[in-house]
């Protein structure tokens, strides 16, 4: 809020669009300078799902072990949540249009658009927010998806045939991205399958390629490394951190499986890319890669998901096993179906009719 009162002394614009999640800024923008809000929103800040597990203690890289198995705790964070939800939704409804980037997204903000705390509203009737509530104008309905753009030019011209057996995962090595269910689903693989891990035509590599931003990502890296060693897959597994975007274009030419383990990826760009560079998906069976992205195409399948290490494997497995003919169809199919729907024109359509202009008439 003070970075927008920086910005607003500065310059009053036309209008203002949020594209990185500071709702909080819409009341500069809106009650201070009188400007005309919007936004698109790639990932809420806070959703009903976050709620849930704290409610429920259960665990995740949102709600910590100390949180989770503390009851007091539990309650606290509970309630701090409930709060902060409260005014997003207040700030949310601030905007006169909302564009999201996947189905994930807008049904966590068409939820959080229809707040129902009682308790909360009761409190703030004595509260100045009563004052801004009367003079907000209606909310939006609800939101617009517009997929956002995928620069796939480069990559749609990769050969689809003569690939290696690489199965490539691409992402920054952060908790919620969760490399070690790839590893257990690259274990149970080779459980199930022992010749993948033999030297020969049937030999099968996992590639990890991700950002370290700091030093706990570095952290987990290592910890990842000694995870393999463990599961007795170090040999078969490769890490690459901080890679040049040239060396990761080199793995989206040749690799054959693109893993994505993510619970509830809001978009996935990553699995497009996959997709774009004519590499089989295999994603968790979750948020965006399940509604929006690897989903049929002309009827037929564009890739595979999975919710636990077997079916992991399972999926794996039948890629690597697919008849030639069958293989090449998919891959097709993959390409054709990222290219077209999460290209920059279908972007832009989607940006033109969300009706920013409108409001400026």
């Amino acid at each position: 809020m003070l970075l927008a009162w920086e910005a607003m002394s500065k310059l009053v614009p036309d209008l203002y669009v949020d594209t990185m999640g500071y709702a909080f800024t819409f009341h500069v923008a809106k009650f201070v300078a009188g400007v005309t809000v919007g936004a698109y929103v790639h990932y809420p800040t806070i959703s009903t799902d976050m709620l849930a597990r704290v409610k429920s203690r259960q665990k995740w890289h949102t709600n910590s072990d100390a949180i989770s198995s503390s009851p007091i705790l539990s309650k606290l964070k509970l309630l701090y949540y409930r709060i902060f939800m409260y005014y997003y939704a207040f700030s949310l409804c601030q905007a006169s249009f909302l564009m999201v980037n996947s189905s994930w997204t807008k049904n966590h903000i068409d939820a959080i658009l229809q707040p129902s705390d009682h308790l909360l509203d009761f409190v703030h009737l004595f509260t100045p927010l009563v004052l801004l509530r009367l003079w907000s104008s209606p909310s939006p309905r609800g939101a617009q998806i517009v997929y956002p753009p995928c620069d796939t030019r480069e990559m749609a011209q990769f050969p689809l045939e003569g690939r290696e057996r690489v199965i490539l995962s691409v992402a920054q090595f952060r908790p919620e991205k969760d490399h070690a269910a790839q590893l257990h689903a690259f274990r149970k693989l080779i459980e199930k399958h022992p010749e993948y891990a033999n030297p020969g035509d049937q030999h099968v590599r996992l590639v990890l390629i991700g950002g370290s931003r700091n030093k706990d990502d570095a952290d987990r890296l290592e910890s990842l490394k000694s995870l393999a060693k463990e599961l007795g897959i170090a040999e078969h597994v490769q890490f690459i951190a901080n890679a040049p975007y040239s060396e990761m274009l080199s793995w989206l030419s040749k690799a054959s499986v693109g893993l994505s383990t993510m619970v509830d990826e809001h978009f996935g760009i990553n699995v497009v890319e996959f997709m774009a560079a004519g590499i089989i998906p295999v994603t968790h069976a979750s948020g965006g890669p399940l509604n929006d992205i690897v989903i049929p195409f002309n009827g037929k399948p564009t890739g595979y998901h999975a919710t636990s290490p077997e079916t992991f494997a399972d999926a794996f497995h039948e890629v690597l096993t697919l008849p030639p003919d069958e293989e090449l169809s998919l891959r097709v199919r993959a390409r054709t179906w990222a290219v077209q729907r999460f290209s920059e024109e279908e972007f832009e359509r989607g940006w033109m009719a969300s009706g920013w202009k409108d409001v400026l008439s």
